[in-house]
């Protein structure tokens, strides 16, 4: 009796669905053909140029993957991610942050794609995405409130993330009128009338902020002297008036460092 042969054939790559958020478009572009083009195991089922325009397509398409700008303006990358309350996507970020704010995504366990594109980088990013999506791992809130802390105290570009007592907030350093300690603790006073409190001390800040748009008048008091200082008065000691009407002292060691600074402005 003849005997019957069978033919194994390796198990199908299961082919996951992605979609792309940056507000660049030739990023967008040149991310689809690159993936179309070297990664057949993701399929792109759409672009958005916002976080407001990806936040639709992921309620529309319900993605298992999203590549994720970190930078953008108005909502960023974060912001998106802590207004959505149950994700169930795998996210990979791509960004132009330098090098060791790129260890803490790494240290964290989130995946990265550091701008331009490098192919093999993202091939190896979409193999790790694809084992992930089989094993149905997520991005945990651990992990993303992992990096978001580590990313608030290295982050030196035009926003800044603060670790508050409920989680994180993101604002715009232009925004921010200023910081005041209070021995382990910074309150930081924001245009619009809020503000938010961080057990981060204040010369953490100080060391982050850029240092021709703030300024340490005080052991206590940092300003935002390009934005939002609007007089400096002698007549109850010298004191800088703020947009928000503060009255911040400004140290007799720091006065001169200060009026030159003015000057400079």
């Amino acid at each position: 009796m003849r005997e019957l042969s069978f033919t194994k054939h390796p198990p199908k790559t299961r082919r996951i669905s992605a979609i792309i958020v940056d507000d660049e478009t030739f990023a967008r572009e040149n991310l689809k053909m690159l993936l179309e083009s070297y990664c057949p195991e993701v399929r792109v089922d759409g672009l958005a140029g916002s976080a407001a325009e990806a936040r639709k397509l992921v309620d529309e398409l319900s993605p298992d993957l999203v590549f994720l700008d970190i930078m953008m303006p108005g909502e960023d990358g974060f912001s998106l991610l802590q207004s959505m309350e149950q994700r169930t996507f795998m996210v990979i970020f791509t960004t132009a942050f330098r090098e060791h704010t790129l260890r803490a995504i790494r240290e964290s366990a989130l995946d990265y794609l550091e701008k331009p594109v490098d192919i093999d980088e993202l091939k190896k990013a979409v193999e790790r995405a694809v084992a992930k999506a089989s094993a149905t791992q997520r991005v945990s809130e651990a992990r993303l409130s992992h990096i978001l802390e580590s990313i608030a105290l290295t982050n030196t570009v035009e926003k800044t993330v603060i670790p508050t007592r409920d989680g994180f907030a993101v604002i715009r350093n232009t925004d921010i009128i200023h910081l005041e300690a209070d021995e382990n603790y910074t309150t930081i006073y924001v245009a619009g009338g809020k503000k938010y409190v961080t057990s981060r001390n204040i010369k953490v800040f100080e060391d982050k902020l850029d240092p021709h748009m703030f300024f340490r008048v005080h052991k206590s008091h940092i300003i935002n002297i390009v934005h939002h200082l609007r007089e400096f008065t002698r007549t109850d000691g010298n004191v800088a008036v703020m947009s928000n009407n503060a009255h911040i002292p400004v140290s007799r060691r720091k006065l001169q460092e200060f009026l030159d600074k003015l000057s400079q402005a």
